[in-house]
Protein backbone atom coordinates (compact mmCIF):
# COMPACT_ATOMS: atom_id res chain seq x y z
CA UNK A 1 0.00 0.00 0.00
CA UNK A 2 1.17 3.82 -0.74
CA UNK A 3 3.20 4.97 2.13
CA UNK A 4 2.14 8.71 3.63
CA UNK A 5 4.81 10.78 6.23
CA UNK A 6 2.56 11.60 8.59
CA UNK A 7 1.30 15.31 8.56
CA UNK A 8 1.97 18.09 11.32
CA UNK A 9 3.40 15.48 13.83
CA UNK A 10 3.94 16.89 17.36
CA UNK A 11 4.97 15.52 20.29
CA UNK A 12 2.34 13.11 22.04
CA UNK A 13 3.20 10.66 25.02
CA UNK A 14 6.76 11.45 23.97
CA UNK A 15 6.58 10.40 20.65
CA UNK A 16 5.23 12.86 17.24
CA UNK A 17 1.93 12.27 16.42
CA UNK A 18 -0.43 13.08 13.53
CA UNK A 19 -3.45 15.38 14.65
CA UNK A 20 -5.61 15.57 12.30
CA UNK A 21 -9.78 16.34 12.70
CA UNK A 22 -9.16 19.12 14.90
CA UNK A 23 -12.27 21.30 15.35
CA UNK A 24 -10.79 24.44 13.68
CA UNK A 25 -12.67 27.18 11.69
CA UNK A 26 -13.10 26.56 8.21
CA UNK A 27 -15.12 28.36 6.03
CA UNK A 28 -16.63 30.38 8.45
CA UNK A 29 -17.78 26.88 10.60
CA UNK A 30 -16.43 24.83 12.95
CA UNK A 31 -14.30 21.82 11.40
CA UNK A 32 -15.98 18.64 11.37
CA UNK A 33 -14.68 16.28 13.62
CA UNK A 34 -13.76 13.59 11.22
CA UNK A 35 -12.69 16.11 8.53
CA UNK A 36 -9.87 15.14 6.47
CA UNK A 37 -10.01 11.77 7.35
CA UNK A 38 -10.62 8.76 5.31
CA UNK A 39 -13.05 5.72 6.24
CA UNK A 40 -13.56 2.28 4.98
CA UNK A 41 -17.44 0.62 6.49
CA UNK A 42 -17.84 -2.83 5.22
CA UNK A 43 -21.33 -4.49 5.35
CA UNK A 44 -22.73 -0.82 4.80
CA UNK A 45 -25.49 -1.19 2.16
CA UNK A 46 -28.03 -1.61 4.95
CA UNK A 47 -28.79 -1.32 8.22
CA UNK A 48 -26.30 -1.15 10.66
CA UNK A 49 -23.48 -0.26 8.30
CA UNK A 50 -25.20 2.49 5.77
CA UNK A 51 -26.52 4.36 9.31
CA UNK A 52 -22.67 4.20 10.65
CA UNK A 53 -21.46 5.49 7.30
CA UNK A 54 -24.15 8.44 6.33
CA UNK A 55 -23.03 9.11 9.90
CA UNK A 56 -18.83 8.79 9.45
CA UNK A 57 -19.88 11.16 6.43
CA UNK A 58 -22.03 13.67 8.12
CA UNK A 59 -19.01 14.06 10.60
CA UNK A 60 -16.57 14.72 7.58
CA UNK A 61 -15.35 11.73 6.66
CA UNK A 62 -14.83 10.45 2.99
CA UNK A 63 -16.09 7.00 3.03
CA UNK A 64 -15.30 3.51 1.44
CA UNK A 65 -19.04 1.86 1.05
CA UNK A 66 -17.91 -1.98 0.86
CA UNK A 67 -20.88 -4.27 0.39
CA UNK A 68 -21.19 -7.77 -1.39
CA UNK A 69 -25.26 -7.32 -2.25
CA UNK A 70 -26.28 -10.46 -1.58
CA UNK A 71 -30.30 -10.33 -1.54
CA UNK A 72 -30.43 -13.42 1.71
CA UNK A 73 -29.52 -12.23 5.31
CA UNK A 74 -28.04 -15.92 5.32
CA UNK A 75 -25.25 -15.03 2.47
CA UNK A 76 -27.61 -16.67 -0.50
CA UNK A 77 -28.29 -14.91 -3.38
CA UNK A 78 -26.59 -13.37 -6.29
CA UNK A 79 -23.99 -10.42 -5.33
CA UNK A 80 -25.11 -7.08 -6.55
CA UNK A 81 -23.32 -3.63 -6.97
CA UNK A 82 -26.91 -1.62 -6.28
CA UNK A 83 -26.83 -1.33 -2.46
CA UNK A 84 -23.29 -0.05 -2.25
CA UNK A 85 -23.65 1.97 -4.65
CA UNK A 86 -26.84 3.47 -3.59
CA UNK A 87 -25.49 4.44 0.08
CA UNK A 88 -22.13 6.18 -1.57
CA UNK A 89 -24.61 8.17 -3.87
CA UNK A 90 -26.60 8.89 -0.73
CA UNK A 91 -23.70 10.03 0.81
CA UNK A 92 -22.35 12.47 -2.61
CA UNK A 93 -26.21 13.60 -3.41
CA UNK A 94 -25.87 15.00 0.62
CA UNK A 95 -22.54 16.73 -0.38
CA UNK A 96 -20.28 14.02 0.98
CA UNK A 97 -17.51 12.12 -0.68
CA UNK A 98 -17.67 8.63 -0.85
CA UNK A 99 -17.01 5.33 -2.93
CA UNK A 100 -18.44 2.17 -3.60
CA UNK A 101 -16.48 -0.98 -3.20
CA UNK A 102 -18.68 -4.38 -4.02
CA UNK A 103 -16.36 -7.12 -3.40
CA UNK A 104 -16.23 -10.23 -0.64
CA UNK A 105 -14.13 -8.97 2.26
CA UNK A 106 -13.96 -12.65 3.54
CA UNK A 107 -11.42 -13.21 1.07
CA UNK A 108 -8.33 -12.30 1.01
CA UNK A 109 -7.12 -10.48 -1.91
CA UNK A 110 -10.64 -9.00 -2.05
CA UNK A 111 -10.22 -7.34 1.37
CA UNK A 112 -6.81 -6.16 0.08
CA UNK A 113 -8.25 -4.32 -2.98
CA UNK A 114 -11.14 -2.64 -0.57
CA UNK A 115 -8.01 -1.17 1.62
CA UNK A 116 -5.97 -0.45 -1.56
CA UNK A 117 -9.37 1.73 -2.98
CA UNK A 118 -9.23 3.42 0.21
CA UNK A 119 -5.48 4.78 0.19
CA UNK A 120 -5.24 5.08 -3.35
CA UNK A 121 -8.65 7.23 -3.60
CA UNK A 122 -7.83 8.95 -0.69
CA UNK A 123 -4.14 8.76 -0.36
CA UNK A 124 -4.51 6.87 3.23
CA UNK A 125 -6.72 5.28 5.26
CA UNK A 126 -7.92 6.53 8.97
CA UNK A 127 -10.78 4.69 10.11
CA UNK A 128 -11.90 1.02 9.65
CA UNK A 129 -15.47 0.02 10.51
CA UNK A 130 -15.79 -3.40 10.23
CA UNK A 131 -19.81 -4.46 10.33
CA UNK A 132 -20.30 -7.20 7.13
CA UNK A 133 -21.82 -10.23 8.44
CA UNK A 134 -24.45 -13.46 8.03
CA UNK A 135 -26.48 -15.64 9.85
CA UNK A 136 -27.05 -18.84 9.30
CA UNK A 137 -28.54 -19.95 13.27
CA UNK A 138 -29.42 -23.76 14.18
CA UNK A 139 -29.22 -25.51 17.32
CA UNK A 140 -25.52 -27.56 17.76
CA UNK A 141 -26.66 -30.53 17.47
CA UNK A 142 -28.26 -29.35 14.36
CA UNK A 143 -26.05 -27.30 12.75
CA UNK A 144 -24.36 -28.29 9.11
CA UNK A 145 -20.44 -27.89 9.15
CA UNK A 146 -21.13 -25.69 6.27
CA UNK A 147 -23.64 -23.16 8.32
CA UNK A 148 -20.35 -23.17 11.19
CA UNK A 149 -17.74 -22.16 7.77
CA UNK A 150 -19.92 -19.51 6.12
CA UNK A 151 -20.74 -17.59 9.59
CA UNK A 152 -17.08 -17.68 10.81
CA UNK A 153 -16.02 -17.07 7.45
CA UNK A 154 -17.84 -13.57 6.58
CA UNK A 155 -17.85 -12.43 10.74
CA UNK A 156 -14.36 -14.10 12.21
CA UNK A 157 -12.56 -13.94 9.09
CA UNK A 158 -13.65 -10.97 7.47
CA UNK A 159 -12.40 -8.65 10.33
CA UNK A 160 -9.05 -10.60 9.99
CA UNK A 161 -8.85 -9.72 6.52
CA UNK A 162 -9.92 -6.17 6.59
CA UNK A 163 -7.93 -5.62 9.94
CA UNK A 164 -4.74 -6.98 8.71
CA UNK A 165 -4.21 -5.07 5.70
CA UNK A 166 -5.55 -1.40 8.11
CA UNK A 167 -2.70 -2.68 10.04
CA UNK A 168 0.03 -3.34 7.43
CA UNK A 169 -0.87 0.38 6.02
CA UNK A 170 -0.60 2.18 9.35
CA UNK A 171 2.41 0.27 10.50
CA UNK A 172 3.76 1.17 7.23
CA UNK A 173 3.06 5.22 7.50
CA UNK A 174 5.15 4.98 11.11
CA UNK A 175 7.78 3.42 9.89
CA UNK A 176 8.04 5.78 7.00
CA UNK A 177 7.41 8.99 8.72
CA UNK A 178 10.46 7.84 11.23
CA UNK A 179 8.75 5.72 14.27
CA UNK A 180 5.97 9.17 14.15
CA UNK A 181 2.69 8.37 15.45
CA UNK A 182 -0.15 7.90 12.69
CA UNK A 183 -3.75 8.42 13.01
CA UNK A 184 -5.90 5.10 12.70
CA UNK A 185 -9.45 4.02 14.34
CA UNK A 186 -10.83 0.22 14.27
CA UNK A 187 -14.46 -0.23 15.41
CA UNK A 188 -15.62 -3.80 15.38
CA UNK A 189 -19.03 -5.30 15.70
CA UNK A 190 -19.96 -8.28 18.24
CA UNK A 191 -23.02 -9.31 19.98
CA UNK A 192 -25.19 -9.33 22.60
CA UNK A 193 -25.36 -12.96 21.78
CA UNK A 194 -21.44 -13.52 22.87
CA UNK A 195 -21.91 -12.25 25.82
CA UNK A 196 -24.81 -13.55 27.28
CA UNK A 197 -24.25 -17.17 24.93
CA UNK A 198 -27.15 -17.51 22.77
CA UNK A 199 -28.37 -20.78 22.65
CA UNK A 200 -29.57 -21.18 18.88
CA UNK A 201 -26.39 -19.17 17.40
CA UNK A 202 -23.61 -21.52 17.96
CA UNK A 203 -21.91 -20.11 15.12
CA UNK A 204 -22.45 -16.31 15.35
CA UNK A 205 -21.79 -16.57 19.13
CA UNK A 206 -18.54 -18.16 18.58
CA UNK A 207 -17.76 -15.49 15.69
CA UNK A 208 -18.46 -12.28 17.87
CA UNK A 209 -16.25 -13.95 20.63
CA UNK A 210 -13.64 -14.65 17.99
CA UNK A 211 -13.77 -10.57 17.40
CA UNK A 212 -13.15 -9.38 20.66
CA UNK A 213 -10.46 -11.24 21.24
CA UNK A 214 -8.96 -10.28 17.82
CA UNK A 215 -9.74 -6.74 18.77
CA UNK A 216 -7.70 -6.54 22.36
CA UNK A 217 -5.29 -8.31 20.45
CA UNK A 218 -4.71 -5.54 17.80
CA UNK A 219 -5.60 -2.72 20.62
CA UNK A 220 -2.14 -3.99 22.33
CA UNK A 221 -0.35 -4.42 18.92
CA UNK A 222 -0.85 -1.28 17.18
CA UNK A 223 -1.11 1.12 19.75
CA UNK A 224 2.65 2.24 19.67
CA UNK A 225 1.76 3.28 16.14
CA UNK A 226 -1.28 5.50 17.31
CA UNK A 227 -3.71 3.39 16.46
CA UNK A 228 -6.50 2.32 18.58
CA UNK A 229 -9.52 -0.64 18.31
CA UNK A 230 -13.03 -1.20 19.73
CA UNK A 231 -15.71 -3.28 19.76
CA UNK A 232 -18.94 -2.65 19.85
CA UNK A 233 -22.16 -4.94 20.34
CA UNK A 234 -25.24 -2.79 18.85
CA UNK A 235 -28.72 -3.90 19.09
CA UNK A 236 -30.73 -2.80 16.28
CA UNK A 237 -34.06 -3.55 13.88
CA UNK A 238 -32.10 -4.15 10.70
CA UNK A 239 -32.67 -7.48 7.72
CA UNK A 240 -30.28 -9.50 10.19
CA UNK A 241 -32.78 -9.06 13.25
CA UNK A 242 -36.15 -8.83 11.73
CA UNK A 243 -37.08 -11.87 13.20
CA UNK A 244 -35.68 -11.63 16.63
CA UNK A 245 -37.40 -8.49 17.25
CA UNK A 246 -40.84 -8.83 15.41
CA UNK A 247 -42.82 -8.82 18.43
CA UNK A 248 -41.53 -4.87 19.12
CA UNK A 249 -43.50 -2.81 17.81
CA UNK A 250 -42.03 0.29 16.12
CA UNK A 251 -43.67 3.26 17.32
CA UNK A 252 -46.30 5.58 16.22
CA UNK A 253 -44.08 8.77 16.99
CA UNK A 254 -40.43 9.33 17.21
CA UNK A 255 -37.39 7.44 16.40
CA UNK A 256 -37.84 3.82 17.01
CA UNK A 257 -35.60 2.23 20.01
CA UNK A 258 -34.32 -0.52 18.03
CA UNK A 259 -33.34 2.27 14.86
CA UNK A 260 -29.92 1.58 13.99
CA UNK A 261 -29.04 5.44 13.81
CA UNK A 262 -28.96 4.79 17.76
CA UNK A 263 -25.78 3.17 17.21
CA UNK A 264 -24.03 5.14 14.67
CA UNK A 265 -22.75 8.31 16.80
CA UNK A 266 -20.69 6.04 19.25
CA UNK A 267 -19.36 4.41 15.91
CA UNK A 268 -18.79 8.37 14.71
CA UNK A 269 -17.05 8.69 18.21
CA UNK A 270 -15.28 6.15 18.43
CA UNK A 271 -13.56 6.95 15.04
CA UNK A 272 -12.71 10.79 16.22
CA UNK A 273 -10.18 12.36 17.74
CA UNK A 274 -12.25 12.56 21.05
CA UNK A 275 -11.34 8.72 21.44
CA UNK A 276 -7.91 8.98 21.29
CA UNK A 277 -7.48 7.53 25.05
CA UNK A 278 -10.11 4.65 24.34
CA UNK A 279 -8.67 1.38 23.24
CA UNK A 280 -9.74 -2.45 23.85
CA UNK A 281 -12.97 -2.13 24.80
CA UNK A 282 -15.58 -3.31 24.63
CA UNK A 283 -19.33 -1.24 24.35
CA UNK A 284 -22.99 -2.17 24.40
CA UNK A 285 -25.13 0.46 22.76
CA UNK A 286 -28.82 1.01 21.46
CA UNK A 287 -31.55 3.26 22.14
CA UNK A 288 -30.37 5.81 23.77
CA UNK A 289 -27.61 4.18 25.55
CA UNK A 290 -23.87 3.07 26.09
CA UNK A 291 -22.81 0.34 28.63
CA UNK A 292 -19.54 -0.33 29.43
CA UNK A 293 -18.80 -4.08 29.36
CA UNK A 294 -16.20 -4.34 32.18
CA UNK A 295 -13.15 -7.05 31.71
CA UNK A 296 -13.42 -10.36 33.35
CA UNK A 297 -12.31 -10.57 36.70
CA UNK A 298 -10.58 -13.26 38.56
CA UNK A 299 -13.84 -15.06 40.80
CA UNK A 300 -11.86 -17.40 43.16
CA UNK A 301 -9.05 -19.04 43.11
CA UNK A 302 -7.65 -22.40 44.94
CA UNK A 303 -4.25 -23.81 45.28
CA UNK A 304 -3.08 -27.17 45.51
CA UNK A 305 -1.77 -28.74 48.61
CA UNK A 306 0.16 -31.40 46.88
CA UNK A 307 2.46 -31.41 43.93
CA UNK A 308 -0.38 -31.00 41.66
CA UNK A 309 -4.13 -31.60 41.96
CA UNK A 310 -6.16 -35.10 41.42
CA UNK A 311 -9.32 -35.76 41.44
CA UNK A 312 -10.37 -35.71 45.15
CA UNK A 313 -8.94 -32.63 45.92
CA UNK A 314 -10.01 -30.63 42.89
CA UNK A 315 -13.85 -32.63 44.49
CA UNK A 316 -13.10 -31.70 47.18
CA UNK A 317 -12.69 -27.67 46.27
CA UNK A 318 -14.58 -26.95 43.32
CA UNK A 319 -17.84 -28.67 44.26
CA UNK A 320 -18.92 -27.64 47.17
CA UNK A 321 -17.77 -23.82 45.71
CA UNK A 322 -20.46 -24.82 42.28
CA UNK A 323 -23.02 -26.56 44.90
CA UNK A 324 -25.22 -23.07 45.86
CA UNK A 325 -25.03 -22.05 42.77
CA UNK A 326 -28.11 -21.84 40.38
CA UNK A 327 -27.93 -23.96 37.48
CA UNK A 328 -28.87 -21.82 34.57
CA UNK A 329 -25.62 -19.57 35.77
CA UNK A 330 -22.74 -19.68 33.29
CA UNK A 331 -19.98 -18.02 32.27
CA UNK A 332 -22.45 -15.42 29.86
CA UNK A 333 -23.74 -11.99 31.46
CA UNK A 334 -27.48 -12.36 29.91
CA UNK A 335 -28.24 -9.42 32.34
CA UNK A 336 -27.03 -7.75 29.41
CA UNK A 337 -29.99 -8.08 27.17
CA UNK A 338 -32.00 -6.45 30.44
CA UNK A 339 -29.94 -3.21 29.57
CA UNK A 340 -32.18 -0.21 28.75
CA UNK A 341 -32.75 3.56 28.49
CA UNK A 342 -33.45 4.93 32.04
Amino acid sequence: MPQEKPRGPQEAAGRPQEQPGRPLEAAGRPRRPLEGLSAVVTGAGRGLGRAEALELARLGAAVVVNDFGQSGRDGSGTASTGPAEQVAEEIRAAGGEAVAHTGDIADFSQARDLLTLATTRYGKLDILVNNAGILRDRMVFSMTEDEWDSVIRVHLKGHFNTTRFAAEHWRERSKAGGGAQVYGRIVNTSSEAFLAGSAGQPNYAAAKGGIVGLTTSTALALAKYGVTANVICPRARTRMTEDVFAGFERPAEGLDPLAPEHVAPLVGYLASPAAGRINGQLLVVHGGMVAIVERPRVQARFDSKQDTFDHGELDALLTPHYAGRPPGETFAAAEVLALKRQ
